[in-house]
């Protein structure tokens, strides 16, 4: 029997035997598509994440070009702040810039978490339009920053290099920290529900900021809060979390009810996968830096590291980070065949 790219991919999640592992990217749009500079002529980021047609535009290009077994929606985690009343930046330097800094409890109680609906139905829509293209031949993923990592921005101003203003809510104010994390919790959750009723067969939650968490409190900071969201959403829905560089907490990310644990290219496959509950679905982790090498050195590490899953089920092939600028587009390529043409 031939399974569809759908049925390949969420028959990963229920750790269910496959011929193959199925494959997406990690943002899988991005300045390695042609095609997408030339939207980036036209429109800045925020009026192609904004816009329905645009962002669903921007999901289908890479589709277009590869047999991907899913796509992810196209937009940004940090589309919560916004919505909860403090809008972001891209700074001329480099990085994020909020227009406020979050430094006082009055404005942590002012941030709005009624509106989340009203503000982000672009995102739904947007979906909707993918879903509609895509569905029931692919899979839709639906994406969304942890609490711990989105607290971040929001207290440092943007971008940060020691995460000092973050730590020291957390430590000396933690009723204002728990306060935060509690509106953090309740928009989120909203979000991942708007983005399940327009089609999202799973729900990834992005802590890339996890490994700035103090390492003791990381459980305290981060995983309760993800554990919080993941029971509001529908009962044994997909959800898959990537907290760079915390395998070490393998299983108290397992704990919060993840049915995917996605491994950055720190990982070791092999090791994780014989610690992993057996109804934990692996997710990784290939560098990519290896996506701006050329396919006759990439592929024999793809390669390897299908042969590793052999002994595996639910594991999906994916990016140990999301996809560079300077990807290649024929090891890409190489990379998405070498995949779907793999059988056990």
């Amino acid at each position: 029997m031939t399974l569809s790219s759908q049925q390949l991919f969420l028959n990963a999640f229920d750790c269910k035997p496959n011929p193959r592992p199925p494959v997406w990217v990690m943002r899988q749009a991005g300045r390695y598509l042609p095609e997408y500079r030339e939207l980036k002529k036209k429109y800045d980021f925020l009026t192609l994440a904004k816009t329905p047609d645009l962002a669903a535009e921007v999901t289908l290009q890479p589709l277009r070009r590869y047999p991907l077994d899913a796509a992810i929606i196209f937009s940004d985690i940090l589309i919560i702040p916004e919505a909860m009343g403090q809008p972001y930046y891209f700074r001329d330097q480099g990085g994020i810039g909020m227009e406020y800094t979050l430094s006082s409890t009055k404005q942590i109680k002012a941030l709005e978490t009624n509106s989340i609906r009203e503000r982000l139905n672009y995102l739904p829509e947007a979906m909707k339009l993918v879903a509609a293209e895509v569905k029931p031949e692919k899979a839709l993923l639906g994406f969304g920053g942890s609490p711990w990592t989105l607290a971040t921005y929001m207290l440092e101003g943007g971008s940060s290099k020691d995460f000092q203003k973050t730590k020291e809510l957390y430590f000396n104010d933690p009723k204002a920290f728990a306060m935060l994390m509690e509106k953090l919790v309740e928009a989120i959750s909203t979000l991942f529900k708007m983005q399940i009723e327009a089609g999202a067969d799973a729900i990834q939650i992005f802590d890339s900021w996890a490994a700035v968490a103090p390492g003791a409190n990381y459980e305290d900071c981060s995983l309760k809060w993800i554990k919080a969201i993941i029971e509001r959403l529908p009962k044994d829905f997909p959800v898959i979390i990537y907290a760079k560089g915390m395998l070490h907490h393998l299983k108290a990310l397992e704990a919060t009810g993840a049915t995917v644990i996605s491994l950055d290219q720190s990982a070791d496959l092999a090791t994780v996968a014989r610690q992993k509950s057996p109804s934990t679905c692996l997710q990784g982790n290939l560098d990519p830096l290896l996506m701006t090498l050329d396919p006759e050195v990439t592929v024999p590490v793809i390669d390897a590291m299908l042969e590793q899953s052999r002994s595996f089920d639910g594991y999906i092939f994916n990016l140990g980070h999301g996809i560079t600028p300077n990807a290649k587009l024929e090891t890409m390529e190489a990379l998405v065949n070498r995949v779907t043409q793999w059988e056990k």
